[in-house]
């Protein structure tokens, strides 16, 4: 796998050094920019899912300020992150992408695309759920539940919090987490911080408490997936999602949870070529 061998790439964005990773450069007209989920660097993505996806298509991943080896501070609301990935992306030479967000990730594109509609060609919102959705405002509660059962159980929280809790979500996470776990110290981010952990807890459950929105600032071509059982964010706001936006195109996966594109690596990549017209 080439993902679990790439190192961090730097470039300065006002003032602080940030960390991203590129892979398959070349290989689409536009890069697929993808943003991770609370409590997550770099290392956080399946090596699996990333080596197929960029088979096809040019990946740019990134630590937002605070975060892994990013310098700066965790923004304190979903929009101001999303301002500061606009700059990354920027500074980084792209005037154009596609995006793909994962859970917090996906909250940050959705307010990507309400700052700067121009900037995404297309978007795929996974795990995720829009402003004010269910149960949004619960995840920091759900989180540290999660939490203390791992810690009991002695494994990864990713267990509880991305996999169905019955034998076979045991052995999905094991599946994923096992591909994860290869990476060596040499190829490492840094570790999320506790303080930048809290504080993205509390910016999602100010976005979760916020209006619900309509989105109808969504015009893009827009992919929704998610699995048939998110505990961590409901997949009833998936079907919000993709009633609200226009045209959208929403995929289930079946006996799956919030790791859902995790779990369905090979089906999931190829639902994503299809997607982008790959």
């Amino acid at each position: 796998m080439s993902y679990i061998t790439t190192k961090n790439e730097y470039i300065m964005v006002s003032g602080n050094r940030i960390a991203y990773r590129e892979l398959g450069k070349g290989k689409s007209a536009l890069p697929l920019v993808m943003l991770i989920h609370l409590a997550a660097t770099l290392d956080n993505w399946d090596p699996k899912l990333l080596d197929l996806l960029s088979e096809k298509q040019h990946i740019i991943v990134l630590d937002l300020p605070g975060v892994g080896a990013s310098e700066g501070k965790v923004a304190g609301t979903i929009p101001r992150m999303a301002e500061q990935a606009i700059t990354i992306i920027q500074e980084l030479g792209y005037e154009k992408i596609n995006l793909l967000g994962l859970s917090m990730g996906g909250m940050i594109a959705q307010e990507i695309v309400r700052l700067n509609n121009e900037l995404v060609n297309q978007l795929i919102l996974a795990g995720t759920a829009s402003r004010g959705g269910k149960e949004v405002d619960k995840v920091t509660g759900k989180t540290f539940r999660y939490m203390l059962k791992a810690s009991l159980e002695r494994v990864d929280p990713k267990r509880y919090i991305f996999y169905n809790h019955d034998e076979q979500g045991k052995l999905e996470a094991e599946k994923v987490l096992n591909r994860m776990n290869i990476r060596q110290d040499s190829y490492a981010d840094k570790a999320m911080k506790v303080s930048a952990f809290l504080t993205q807890l509390k910016a999602i459950k100010r976005w979760g408490k916020s209006q619900s929105d309509d989105l109808r600032f969504i015009t893009q071509p827009t992919l929704i997936v998610n699995g048939d059982n998110d505990m961590q964010v409901p997949t009833e706001n998936s079907y919000d999602m993709h009633e609200k936006i226009s045209g959208s195109q929403l995929i289930i996966y079946s006996n799956a949870g919030h790791g859902s594109i995790f779990q369905n690596a090979d089906t999931f990549s190829k639902d994503v070529f299809t997607f982008l017209e790959v």
